[in-house]
């Protein structure tokens, strides 16, 4: 059954932190896990596109568990109707905000018709923000790039973020990064071009009213400290993945609260019963702990605990066992020194 979710303010004190939305790793049981290391973060699905929640199977693209909230379901799509029926459609399913892709420069994107392309036509953009807010009570936010290809990004962007508030827009999130359509990969595009976070900051300048919130090459909580001195939110991308352990400092360093769990091993074992309940109902236990191979990087026994995963994890019928068997290779004094 969707979920129903009681706040629908735009901002409900999520904005500040946020783990961003990346194909193939932000799936929902990336995102239960990811909850169990900081409650305040606020969460995002991969990017679906329209086509595949009007027409697709949608329980299995659009469910969640409960305690992912705050969550937001990032769309892919240009067609303003079919963006605001599956907004729609995802505010039923209890989603939190919904996010519009203006800033995936992949090929598929492209043919599309959405994502970075979409920074050439900002009209497109605001009539797409207008019916979707037209569509939902919930936040209605953009996810875009400082400019693409040749474009100016003090006029691009400037463009982009007048139409999109003017169109109701509840947020703005910027990587601030140009991408490159022709002549950079989708790898490429994510360290390639220069970050200008002196846009973004003058973005905020220009909008004091309005949520902005800076993506791209943020690695550390401390870096997320630094940029909140000049906008009002960060979003953490492959460093929130790859080092899931930053996670626990989240909540203690930029909400002044205690973490869910003060330990790695602990949010670890917060998860099982949670993996228990996919399991029965047929999940494998790889599509799981898949998202678990960062978590003690660093610590002694981390490369021993990644191989266990890898061999003893992966197999069908594989059970919380094997994960746990996984957890005794790491060294527990190194890894909560590394979290406190």
């Amino acid at each position: 059954m969707p979920q129903v979710n009681q706040d629908k303010s735009p901002n409900s004190g999520n904005l500040r932190f946020s783990v961003a939305p990346m194909m193939d790793w932000t799936d929902r049981h990336c995102r239960v896990f990811h909850r169990l290391l900081s409650r305040r973060a606020r969460l995002y699905t991969e990017m679906v596109t329209t086509g595949a929640v009007i027409h697709g199977d949608r329980k299995r693209l659009l469910g969640f568990d409960a305690s992912e909230h705050p969550v937001a379901l990032q769309l892919g799509g240009s067609d303003p109707r079919d963006l605001a029926a599956s907004a729609r459609i995802g505010e039923d399913f209890g989603y939190d905000e919904i996010n519009l892709n203006v800033g995936c420069p992949s090929d598929r994107v492209k043919d599309g018709r959405f994502g970075a392309c979409l920074m050439a036509e900002p009209q497109l953009v605001a009539d797409c923000v207008a019916a979707m807010k037209q569509a939902v009570a919930i936040p209605v936010t953009v996810k875009c790039r400082i400019g693409i290809d040749d474009q100016d990004p003090e006029v691009a962007l400037d463009t982009l973020s007048r139409a999109v508030i003017a169109a109701g827009a509840d947020a703005l999130v910027v990587h601030a990064r140009k991408a490159w359509l022709n002549g950079l990969s989708p790898k490429e595009n994510r360290d390639i071009p220069p970050l200008d976070y002196d846009r973004v900051y003058r973005l905020k300048a220009a909008w004091p009213h309005v949520p902005i919130v800076i993506n791209g090459g943020v690695a550390t909580i401390a870096d997320a400290k630094a940029h909140l001195a000049h906008v009002d939110g960060v979003m953490l991308g492959r460093a929130a993945y790859q080092e899931p352990w930053r996670l626990l400092s989240v909540d203690p360093e930029l909400f002044g609260e205690a973490a869910p769990h003060a330990t790695m091993h602990a949010a670890i074992e917060a998860l099982m019963p949670y993996i228990e309940r996919e399991l029965a109902a047929g999940t494998r236990l790889h599509a799981i702990t898949r998202h678990l191979v960062g978590a003690f990087h660093g610590v002694p026994g981390a490369r021993a605990f990644r191989r266990h995963l890898a061999e003893q994890c992966t197999p069908a019928g594989a059970g919380v066992a094997s994960l746990r068997a996984a957890l005794d290779l790491v060294d527990v004094r190194a890894a909560e020194s590394m979290a406190a």
